[in-house]
C-alpha cells in the first residue's frame, strides 16, 4: 500500500518500530504533564511543526500527496531520508522538496528513479540542499549534470552503485561539492578521474571498488606536484585492484593529501606484514597523517622513513648513488620507484655503509642494541650501558627497569635521545611497538623517568 510523505507521519505514532518510520525529533519540548499536549494525537500533529529530522525509509512513499500539505505539517524539516520507497522520478522528489523550505540533506537510496533527459529550468527548489545521497538510483552521469545546476550550495554527493560512467567535465556545476562518494561504479577508469580533477573544493573523494589498479598524474614530473584535484585531503580507495607500489608514488604527488584509507587491496593484502607496508606508505607519502583512520605520529613517521632507507639503500648505491653529492647519480629508474629517496637523504643524511647491511625493513630479527642508560631525575646515578634486543617491546623494557628499581611499571615513563639528532628527546608512547620501530641505533641513549 503506497502513501505519501504528510500521511506517513501523521498515520504514525511519533516513534514506531520495524519497517514503520521512525520520527527523529531534535530540539523537540516534550509534553507538560496534565495538558492536552499528553493525548497521542495532538502530540503526532503538534510536534510535526518542530521536526528537524525524519526517517521514512521502507514505508511506501511513493509522492508528496495535497500540494501544500508538507509545508503546513512540517515547515522547519532540514534532513529526510526518503531511502528504499516507491518514488519514480524526479519530479515527485521536487514536489517534496518543494515544500520543505530548509531542507538541508535528503536520502534517496534504492528508489528505482527516473530522471530529466535534458537540462532544468532553475526553479530554486533545492537552494539550500548541502548532501544529496543517490545510490542505487539508476542515475547517470549525463543526468547528474542536468539536475546540478538546481544544487547550487550542495557540499556532499554520494553516487555509489549506480553503474556511472563520468562522461564529460563538470562545468559550472558542482563546484560547491566537498564530498563526492564513486564507489561501486565499476565502468569508471583513471582517465575518467580526470574530468572531475578540477572540481575546486574537492576534500573528500570516495572511490572503492571500483575496479581501480593504475593512476598517473601527467602534468607532474618525479619528486613535483601535480595541479588536478588541488583541494583533495582524503582519497578512499579500498577494496580495489592496487598491486604496485607506483600508485602510491603517485598519490605524493596530490598537493593537499593527508588522509589516505586504502585495504583490502593485492597491495596491502598480500603482504605478511601489514606494519611493512603502512610503514612503506607514509614514507613514500610525505604529508599523510592519517593511514587507514589511524594518526601517524611524527615519531612513527620518523622510524619509517629511516627504515625506508637503509631497506633500499644498497639499490641506491647500486643504482649511482653515493655518500658523496658530487658523485651521487641515482638512475632514472631507481628515481622513478623510490622518487622520495633523495629528498629523506637531505632530511636525515645519507644512509651509512654498515646501515645498509639490513636488506628487508622492519622485520624482528633478535639483533642486539647497545645503549647508554641515564635516569634524568636521579642525578646521582651513573650512566650505564646495556644491550637489549631491538625486538623487545616498550612495555617488556618498563618491565625490566620495573624490576631493577623496584618500582611500578605503570609508573615508568621511556624516552631516548638520537646520535643523529641530539638534543631531541623522542618519547616511546606505544607500550607494543619494539625498540625498532623508534629506530634506535647502536650508541643512542634511553632515558628512564619514573
Amino acid at each position: 500500500m503506497s502513501d505519501t510523505l504528510v500521511s506517513g507521519v501523521i498515520g504514525r505514532r511519533v516513534e514506531v518500530n520495524g519497517e514503520r518510520a521512525t520520527v527523529r525529533f531534535s530540539g523537540v519540548v516534550p509534553p507538560v504533564a496534565g495538558t492536552q499536549q499528553e493525548d497521542p494525537l495532538f502530540v503526532q500533529t503538534s510536534q510535526l511543526s518542530r521536526l528537524r529530522d525524519i526517517s521514512l525509509s521502507k514505508c511506501a512513499v511513493c509522492g508528496a500527496g495535497e500540494k501544500g500539505r508538507i509545508a503546513e505539517a512540517c515547515p522547519n524539516i532540514r534532513e529526510v531520508d526518503l531511502s528504499q520507497n516507491l518514488l519514480s522520478s524526479w519530479d515527485e522528489v521536487t514536489q517534496i522538496a518543494g515544500e520543505l523550505a530548509l531542507l538541508e540533506a535528503l536520502n534517496l537510496s534504492e528508489n528505482k528513479l527516473q530522471f530529466p533527459s535534458d537540462s532544468l529550468s532553475l526553479t530554486g527548489t533545492f537552494s539550500t540542499l548541502k548532501v544529496l545521497v543517490l545510490n542505487q538510483t539508476g542515475i547517470t552521469w549525463a543526468e547528474v549534470l542536468w539536475c546540478a545546476p538546481e544544487w547550487p550550495v550542495l557540499q556532499e554527493l554520494y553516487l555509489a552503485s549506480n553503474g556511472i560512467s563520468i562522461s564529460e567535465r563538470p562545468t559550472d556545476v558542482l563546484q560547491t561539492v566537498k564530498l563526492l562518494d564513486l564507489s561501486s561504479n565499476p565502468n569508471i577508469n583513471e582517465n575518467q578521474l580526470f574530468l572531475i580533477a578540477y572540481l575546486p573544493r574537492l576534500e573528500q573523494l570516495i572511490l572503492s571498488n571500483i575496479g581501480l589498479s593504475s593512476l598517473h598524474f601527467p602534468d607532474a614530473e618525479i619528486g613535483g606536484k601535480t595541479s588536478m584535484f588541488p583541494a583533495l585531503q582524503y582519497l578512499v580507495v579500498n577494496d580495489n585492484q592496487i598491486s604496485q607500489w607506483a600508485f602510491i608514488n603517485e598519490l605524493d604527488k596530490l598537493q593537499s593529501l593527508h588522509a589516505l584509507s586504502c585495504i583490502r587491496n593485492p597491495l596491502t593484502e598480500g603482504s605478511k606484514e601489514a606494519q611493512n607496508t603502512r610503514q612503506l606508505i607514509i614514507a613514500k607519502i610525505a604529508q599523510l597523517k592519517s593511514l587507514n583512520k589511524c594518526q601517524i605520529f611524527p615519531e612513527e613517521r620518523r622510524g619509517a622513513e629511516l627504515d625506508y632507507q637503509k631497506a633500499f639503500g644498497n639499490e641506491w648505491k647500486k643504482a649511482g648513488g653515493h655518500q658523496d653529492p658530487d658523485r651521487n647519480r641515482p638512475n632514472e629508474e631507481f628515481l622513478a620507484a623510490h622518487p622520495r629517496f633523495q629528498l629523506l637523504c637531505d632530511k636525515y643524511g645519507t644512509p651509512e655503509d654498515g646501515e645498509l647491511k639490513v636488506q628487508q625493513p622492519f622485520m624482528l630479527k633478535n639483533q642486539l642494541l647497545t645503549l647508554k642508560i641515564k635516569y634524568p631525575s636521579q642525578l646521582d646515578q651513573q650512566v650505564l650501558e646495556k644491550r637489549l634486543p631491538d625486538s623487545m617491546t616498550v612495555q617488556k623494557v618498563k618491565g625490566l627497569f620495573s624490576r631493577l628499581l623496584k618500582v611500578p611499571v605503570s609508573d615508568i615513563l621511556l624516552s631516548y635521545e638520537s646520535l643523529k639528532m641530539p638534543g631531541r628527546e623522542i618519547e616511546l608512547q606505544n607500550d607494543l611497538k619494539p625498540l625498532q620501530f623508534y629506530s634506535m641505533e647502536n650508541g643512542d641513549c634511553l632515558l628512564v623517568r619514573w
